[in-house]
């Protein structure tokens, strides 16, 4: 387990991710031709729709060894073999969920930050989900062949906008066409390579040029403070005025990075394949294995106050966490897991803590992108997958029966955008159902439900891309040629004050008849926090077993909206009174009343709709910076920052998720094919009036073009 790395790849979208990954598998033997992403022949870019496109949609998990060969450069592991489990997880953001759950299983991760662009706004998303979930990491600069790459830049970004303790460790020499090696700081030596050799295999070490000494001195010198201002050991050789020896200060980098308290960063060009090797040997270096991260703390079933801790150990019971699903054309339903304590073998028994149910566990592989190898057995700090199982979501926990515990499950963001689709064909509605209901599976920010109003079936999902490609994988995978509609904003209902509401539900039709009575105030929540239903009905006014009618009433309003019909959020209510009848009342009576009085507070509760904003990051050609922020003006957006780089504006903003329909188009249009752009979900705002009074008027229909 100590010569283990779980590592991920992630980055902004076109930041180099899979092209870095592809390098990787080709120096440590795994493949024997490196693919190119522009080509669609990459091993971790195996779905159709990722070679047509060029984009990573699915995180796709793959294993690698290496061995650090002696070439003159200092390397804490030299000549023991690694295993490398790699996770290469989607930039762009509509595909956010495969980078959270892989994040949640990792155990470290590689940034890769493009050398021109810097931080961009996807590598912010990428960046806070890895510090969510406690996962120490290193950056690569990549793309210094690229004209305008600028490493020093680039570094220090990382510190301003993602607040990183960030300091090189590999330095490129040259950018642009002049990239020719790496200066390796710890080691003060030069790795220079053949450009004779097309693969980027050959490189040789060598001492370094006056200049190239004087710049890796002052990156090291920089280093060791940085280091001694966090690390005992450094610190007091640094006061004693005693030398700071390579083996001493690559020990305390490995410390620092695996406790979260330092970035190493590497500079590179994966394209060029030059910096490739020293980031692997860096993996090994500073990453840790699974005996170096805290125990996973996980929840006893049944009480979720109390606290074990899951520790990877071989000799203990069983337990991991499913954090992916997939359907597989050839062996049906695959569950990816991580094991976080003991063995899994094949034909074993294990218990999923989610369901309370049991599963057999059949078969077991090893996942090598695309393709599956069978193994008999998974053992601590393994990522593998399993078939058979029926039951298993994303986010359950496996484990033996004798000690049943819960893991921590990864988070998802809500959909923002969704459509009404249906079957073309009254054949196809079987169809269409299953193939909604399994990528739904897999997916946990896609969504499909039926409209109660319309009776239609709608999809929601991350985003337009990200509903495109469920479309095409519905033909593709299950030959559902589905029609839909055009994308409806995800809105949110609130409200902005405190009101009180009193329901009756009274009917008396002779005999028994039916009673409720609820008085109840509702309040804006702290934002962010959700929707909470509190009972301060004392002294036996309601009796007890009236209660969860109440609450699944006023659940059922909150859900419902009053404005428009979509979900209320941060909405806090009091149920404070009511009163009943000893033969009239019954569950239905206060449900309906609990109903009748949400309604009757929000007349007076100050309701509001609110839309998904976006934070979108164009980056244009300076000549095209006028009629990109008139357009973005058009658009409702709110100019937050503009950033000048050579030749190069970065237009910060945020706009209204309903006005980027079709802004691909237009940012081509009007920079004349030379800008682009990137966005991400930032947060939920007021509806102005005017807009408002438009989606009143036209309702909640979903138009359904042929």
């Amino acid at each position: 387990m100590e010569r283990t790395r779980n590592i991920g790849i992630a980055a902004h979208i076109d930041a180099g991710k899979t092209t870095t990954t592809e390098r990787i598998l080709f120096y440590t033997g795994l493949i024997h031709r490196m693919g190119e992403v522009h080509d669609g022949n990459t091993v971790t870019d195996w779905m159709e729709q990722e070679k047509e496109r060029g984009i990573t949609i699915t995180s796709a998990a793959i294993t690698c060894f290496w061995t650090q060969r002696p070439d003159g450069v200092l390397k804490s592991y030299e000549g023991q073999p690694f295993r490398i489990n790699i996770i290469d997880t989607p930039g762009h953001v509509d595909f956010t969920a495969e980078v959270e759950r892989s994040m949640r299983v990792l155990d470290g991760a590689v940034a890769v930050f493009c050398g021109v662009a810097g931080v961009q706004p996807q590598s912010e998303t990428v960046w806070r989900q890895a510090t969510k979930y406690n996962v120490p990491r290193i950056a690569f600069v990549n793309k210094m062949d690229r004209i305008g790459a600028n490493f020093d830049n680039a570094v220090e970004e990382m510190r301003c906008k993602l607040g990183a303790y960030a300091y090189p460790v590999m330095i490129p020499i040259g950018s642009e066409e002049n990239l020719s090696g790496v200066i390796d700081v710890v080691s003060q030596k030069a790795i220079i390579y053949d450009d004779s050799d097309p693969l980027g295999v050959e490189y040789s070490v060598s001492d370094l040029t006056e200049d190239q000494a004087i710049r890796a001195q002052s990156a090291l010198d920089q280093l060791v403070a940085a280091i001694a201002d966090k690390d005992d050991e450094i610190a007091e050789l640094v006061i004693n005025d005693k030398p700071v020896e390579p083996s001493v200060l690559k020990a305390a980098i490995r410390r620092l990075t695996c406790g979260l308290e330092l970035v190493p960063v590497i500079g590179g060009s994966a394209f060029k394949k030059k910096g490739v090797q020293p980031l692997v040997d860096a993996i090994i270096d500073y990453l840790p294995s699974p005996l170096d991260v805290p125990p996973m703390l996980a929840h006893p079933v049944g009480d979720l106050d109390s606290v074990v801790k899951v520790t990877a150990e071989d000799s203990e019971g069983f337990c991991g966490l499913a954090f992916k699903l997939w359907t597989d054309p050839f062996v049906g339903k695959l569950v990816f897991f991580r094991v976080y304590r003991g063995v899994l073998k094949k034909g074993s028994t294990v218990l999923n803590t989610g369901t309370g149910k049991k599963e057999r566990i059949s078969r077991l592989l090893m996942i090598q992108a695309d393709k599956r190898t069978d193994v008999d057995a998974i053992y601590s700090g393994d990522i593998a997958a399993v078939v058979g199982v029926r039951n298993v979501a994303t986010g359950h926990t496996l484990c033996v029966q004798k000690d049943p515990v819960m893991l921590e499950p990864p988070t998802f963001p809500e959909p923002v955008i969704s459509m009404a689709i249906e079957p073309r064909t009254t054949a196809d509605r079987e169809k269409l159902g299953d193939g909604l209901k399994r990528l739904s599976d897999e997916d946990p920010t896609f969504k499909c439900f039926t409209n109660d109003e319309t009776g239609q079936l709608i999809i929601a999902g991350m985003g337009e891309l990200h509903l495109e490609i469920i479309r095409d994988r519905l033909l593709r995978e299950f030959k559902v040629d589905a029609n839909a509609g055009t994308p409806q904003i995800a809105y949110r209902e609130t409200i902005t004050k405190l009101a009180e509401g009193d329901g009756k539900f009274i009917r008396q039709s002779g005999g028994k008849g039916q009673y409720g009575h609820v008085v109840i105030t509702i309040e804006p929540n702290t934002a962010g926090e959700g929707n909470e239903i509190i009972n301060k009905i004392v002294g036996g006014v309601v009796p007890k077993e009236f209660f969860p009618a109440i609450i699944s009433g006023l659940q059922e309003s909150v859900a419902g909206g009053v404005l428009v019909g979509y979900p209320m959020v941060d909405v806090k209510v009091t149920i404070i009174d009511g009163t009943f009848h000893e033969v009239d009342s019954n569950e239905l009576a206060f449900k309906m009343a609990a109903i009748f009085a949400f309604k009757e507070a929000t007349k007076e509760a100050g309701m509001i709709l609110l839309e998904p904003v976006m934070k979108v990051e164009v980056s244009t050609p300076e000549e095209y910076q006028g009629d990109i922020l008139g357009d973005l003006s058009r658009r409702r957006g709110k100019i937050v920052s503009i950033d000048s780089k050579p030749q190069i504006a970065l237009v910060n903003s945020e706009v209204p998720l309903s006005e980027m329909f079709g802004y691909s188009t237009a940012v081509r249009s009007l920079s004349k094919g030379r800008a682009s752009y990137s966005m991400e979900p930032l947060k939920f705002d007021e509806v102005p009036q005017g807009i408002l009074n438009t989606i009143l008027d036209t309702g909640q229909g979903y138009a359904v073009t042929t």
